[in-house]
């Protein structure tokens, strides 16, 4: 199979048909086709299957941890402020080596560098699991894991994005990333109410051990891919030259340094609603971990509605303006969900919660791919995901905050804040609303 150049065939999924994919072809060509096609186009390549079950997976114990790491940590102090420290412990390693990982991603085999970063995170699962099934557990177990993790996701996650074209080639490549924001969406769906019902059925431990199990079958999966192989370098190029270079690249382009300001004001004000949701479940609904697993499910049922109706849009809709649409929704969405009366009518909200984080993941993600070439790729998602470096900017003074004031007062805070950033966004940001 080529696929730098000539004609891959692919079976479609869609048509059951033999198809030629030409990854050299313009993005506009997937304009073409009904919506249900162009839905699900990048399906029809054998290679992106693997790469995206692979990430299914990965995500998929991603988001069961994120109810049982929570909800452990609750039960182990009682903190609010604790649970704030375990969500965040992973956002200073990836602040310190996100833009080192970009790098890498630029230089070596991505492939490679995806199967080091799963087969480290099944590691520390399975870690975890023994530490809770033998009661030697504590909250430093767990921060410590957080921490281990965010520098394993430094090098991983740059390089599954950057990746993403040399599978797909240019012509799908938007297609792609929208399918891998709607596996996301769909393990966010699923995964937190499974994770949750199994932590109250089993305990902790179990869920970790099934985690790690998925983190296995994820690096199973990514050793089909195909050998990309490296891509072209300057010889005797050093890896700090390769960072100041990647700067100075994302520094000529103000419409992406935009996008990635946008994905640090969400990253701050919107991603610690997450890992703070356990608290305001247990101190205003008195619920426990299925309780925060259905909620989480159902933000992943917005995200996913959201992320497949992204995949299908044609580049010529005003991708711009649903992004800052996305943003104002998900501050209006938290808001709401602090002003919630009831668990019930916080399910309901959740849904619009999920909508408005597709919106931001799928677009920003996709729209900052679009600006950049290929040789650039690693670096710029490593300057991307240094932005999750600095959820603790958010993440703990709102823990703080609950701490003094109630975790519905310092989460609306933050809410208000994030929707006067999107409203700043559509009025001043030209270059944005024009994508």
């Amino acid at each position: 199979m080529r696929l730098f150049g000539g004609k891959e065939e692919t079976t479609n999924l869609v048509t059951g048909s033999d198809t030629a994919a030409y990854p050299g072809a313009s993005a506009n060509s997937v304009d073409s086709g009904g919506l249900f096609h162009r839905t699900f186009e990048s399906l029809g390549d054998k290679n992106y299957r693997f790469y995206f079950f692979g990430f299914l997976l990965l995500m998929g114990g991603v988001n069961m941890q994120m109810v049982a790491r929570s909800v452990l940590a609750f039960e182990l102090t009682g903190s609010a402020l604790a649970v704030g420290y375990v969500g965040a412990g992973f956002a200073p390693p990836i602040l310190l080596f996100s833009l080192w990982g970009g790098a890498i991603a630029d230089r070596v085999d991505r492939k490679r560098l995806i199967q080091i970063g799963q087969a480290g995170m099944t590691i520390i699962a399975l870690v975890v699991g023994v530490s809770i099934i033998t009661d030697t557990v504590t909250i430093w177990h767990l921060i410590a894991a957080s921490i281990a993790q965010g520098t394993l996701w430094s090098f991983l996650m740059p390089a599954r994005q950057a990746i993403i074209p040399q599978i797909v080639g240019d012509k799908l490549m938007i297609n792609a990333i929208a399918l891998s924001s709607s596996g996301m969406a769909l393990m966010t769906l699923s995964a937190p109410g499974i994770g949750g019902v199994l932590y109250e059925v089993f305990g902790p431990g179990p869920v970790y051990f099934v985690i790690a199990a998925m983190a296995a079958a994820s690096f199973a999966f990514t050793t089909k891919l195909p050998d990309v192989g490296r891509l072209k370098r300057t010889a005797g190029s050093a890896v700090i030259d390769d960072m100041k270079e990647g700067f100075r690249y994302v520094a000529g382009k103000k419409v992406v340094l935009l996008l990635l300001l946008m994905a640090l004001s969400t990253a701050i004000l919107a991603m610690p609603f997450r890992s703070l949701l356990v608290v305001l479940v247990g101190d205003v609904f008195d619920k426990g971990a299925g309780a925060v697993g259905l909620l989480l499910s159902m933000a992943g049922l917005g995200a996913l509605i959201g992320s497949l109706a992204f995949a299908g849009m044609r580049t010529s809709s005003p991708r711009g303006m649903f992004l800052i649409g996305s943003t104002v929704l998900s501050g209006l969405g938290i808001l709401a969900a602090t002003l919630s009366p009831s668990y019930l009518v916080l399910v309901v909200i959740m849904i619009f919660v999920g909508l408005g984080d597709s919106g931001r993941r799928t677009l920003n993600n996709t729209l900052i791919m679009e600006q950049v070439d290929d040789e650039h790729r690693g670096r710029v998602m490593g300057l991307y995901m240094m932005n999750f470096g600095l959820m603790p900017v958010g993440a703990i003074p709102i823990a703080g905050l609950a701490v003094v004031f109630g975790i519905r007062e310092a989460l609306a805070l933050s809410a208000v804040i994030l929707t006067v950033i999107g409203v700043g966004f559509l009025l001043f940001a030209r270059r944005v609303r024009e994508l």
